[in-house]
């Protein structure tokens, strides 16, 4: 519900403040007195096209607000809760505003958070529908028809069963769709693992071979000068005349003998003893060594080839970082840890064949479930449709459309992507695409609504189509702006009949030139355009009570207001009460 409008500097509205009552509200003055400025800036501030021309000659720019109350408005606060602003929606009150500069850049702001226009104009179809001549927020969308049908024949549940069992269904779909994607690049995967694996296998390395193998290639091109060097070195301190060893025992028994005179050297040939003995086992150990060097071409070609292969897929496989990226190897435990990692990767692969098995069955399990339950509502929707056309044909007779027909156009979902019954597509909303088709005239084709030639006829199918629909609609404001254009007399009063009895649902605005729909009112709003200076104003004022008389017989009586027209307008006022 609409509970403030403001503008400012709109056009020819200086300062503009507009306090809308819960039912029926008429906006009335004369004509090109500025009505259609209030609908138009508030088709501004609900995401209509900004241009420059709206701003007042001479100001900075032009603002209009709009304060709604959507405590009991689910639709405008679960689209709230899509922008991120679920706080705001809880509060209940929902504050847009619109500021426009000569040069047609706006500035858009919900509940004082910058926004788009385009996030105006979502949340314009859950708070207010705009019915005139030339536009409907809503009801001319068929994007927005099949809520309507499902309203109005109370399908409500059986949607919400089928949104939830088609998301169930989607979701499988998409894991579905996964698993076979990576299924489709599976088998070149697993071709390069084998061969990965094969050239693993194929040199099979050890772990820290690669490191013994360079310490014996080292010694196998050396051999001829290790065996000379560490045999000369073995027999100087064994073997050859004038040995280290010789001159070390020559000394020690020296040494003991003088221990004989002075025992406090005895210490010392020991320790000369314990070295030369050390000297020998050296030696010993020296001599072995040198006696096993061999000069072996033959061996050290066979370490070369096995350092090249190792060296070559140490290149192609030989840095490995883990998963979780705190490890990191090189050479032949990175080739190992690869390996492991391959091995498992195939492992994977295998499993995967059984998830799929599941998972198809799942789909086609959920998918079943789905279809029968998309196939049950769309039946059902055929015959609640068949019953809106006939209760909607029935006030367009009351308007004095009686040989318009109205259609309700349920057809299978034309699109051809994601899940399809029947050759439909299957949605959370179900199969069907529904839309109301009118032949204002016997003889003619139905058409959508947005194609209706007349703008009379179009008013009139929206106001009757929101009448039947009046307990079911989404948005909280209606507004018919001169939607009772060139009617009269018995059609006039129905008119506005069918728009009282949807206030007693809606908050309603209409802009009117038919005293007989002025009088039903429970607020009146006058427009009146005055001259200051060289200035245009125009101006909105709530009428009182008795004020009412005097517009309503303007309304009848014209510029000049006599004493019948007093008279018709307080019986009209009188008939209302």
């Amino acid at each position: 519900m609409l509970v403030q409008f403001t503008a400012r500097n709109f056009v020819l509205i200086e300062e503009l403040v507009l306090v809308l009552e819960p039912g029926f509200n008429v906006l009335t003055g004369e004509t090109g007195a500025g009505k259609s400025l209030v609908v138009d800036a508030l088709g501004l501030v609900l995401g209509a096209r900004a241009s420059g021309e709206v701003v007042r000659a001479g100001a900075e720019e032009a603002e209009v607000q709009a304060l709604f109350d959507i405590a009991e408005n689910e639709r405008a606060r679960a689209v709230l809760a899509s922008f991120g602003l679920g706080a705001d929606a809880e509060q209940g009150e929902l504050l847009l505003r619109r500021v426009v500069t000569p040069q047609g850049r706006s500035r858009a702001f919900i509940n004082g958070r910058l926004a788009t226009a385009g996030q105006l104009a979502e949340l314009a179809r859950t708070l207010c529908d705009v019915a005139s001549q030339h536009e409907s927020v809503s009801l001319t969308d068929a994007g927005t028809h099949l809520e309507y049908l499902d309203a109005f024949g109370g399908l409500g549940e059986e949607c919400a069963l089928l949104a939830r069992e088609v998301l169930r269904t989607t979701e499988l779909a998409g894991q579905l769709e996964s698993l076979r994607e990576r299924g489709r690049t599976r088998a070149e995967r697993e071709e390069l693992i084998t061969w990965a694996l094969r050239e693993i296998d194929e040199v099979s390395p050890s772990s820290g071979e690669d490191t013994e193998l360079l310490s014996e290639r080292a010694r196998l091109r050396h051999a001829a000068r290790l065996g000379d060097v560490v045999g000369g070195a073995g027999a100087a301190l064994y073997e050859t005349e004038g040995a280290v060893c010789d001159v070390l025992a020559r000394v020690e028994s020296e040494l003991r003998s003088a221990a004989e005179l002075d025992p406090s050297l005895l210490p010392l040939a020991e320790t000369i003893g314990s070295a030369r003995a050390e000297l020998v086992d050296t030696s010993r150990t020296l001599l072995h060594y040198a006696g096993t060097v061999e000069v072996n071409p033959a061996r050290l070609a066979d370490v070369e080839e096995r350092l090249f292969k190792l060296e070559k897929l140490f290149r192609k496989h030989g840095t490995f970082t883990s998963s979780d990226q705190t490890t990191e190897l090189s050479g032949a435990e990175a080739v190992l840890a690869k390996k492991a990692a391959l091995c498992e990767e195939l492992r994977a692969f295998e499993a995967s064949d059984a998830d799929e098995k599941s998972l198809v069955a799942a789909f086609e399990q959920a998918m079943r479930a789905s279809s029968e339950r998309a196939r049950s509502l769309s039946s059902k929707r055929r015959r609640v449709a068949e019953k809106l056309g006939k209760a909607i044909g029935r006030e367009l007779a009351d308007l004095g459309m009686g040989g318009a027909r109205i259609l309700v156009d349920v057809s299978p979902s034309s699109s051809t992507k994601g899940l399809m019954v029947d050759g439909a597509h299957l949605s959370a909303k179900g199969m069907d695409r529904v839309e109301f088709l009118i032949a204002p005239n016997k003889g003619e084709e139905p058409r959508p609504l947005r194609r209706i030639a007349s703008g009379g006829e179009l008013s009139r199918a929206l106001l009757a189509i929101k009448r039947v629909l009046a307990k079911n609609g989404p948005a909280g404001l209606y507004v018919f702006d001169e939607v009772d254009t060139g009617t009269s007399g018995a059609v006039a009063e129905v008119i506005g009949h069918k728009m009282a009895d949807v206030a007693k649902h809606h908050q309603v605005l209409s802009i009117t030139h038919l005293a007989q729909i002025a009088a039903l009112a429970d607020a009146q709003f006058v427009v009146g355009k005055t001259v200051q200076g060289d200035r245009t104003h125009v101006s909105v004022r709530k009428l009182r009570t008795d004020e009412r008389v005097g517009e309503i017989a303007r309304m009848i009586g014209g510029v000049t207001v006599g004493v019948a027209a007093k008279k018709a307008a307080k019986e009209l006022l009188a008939v209302r009460a």
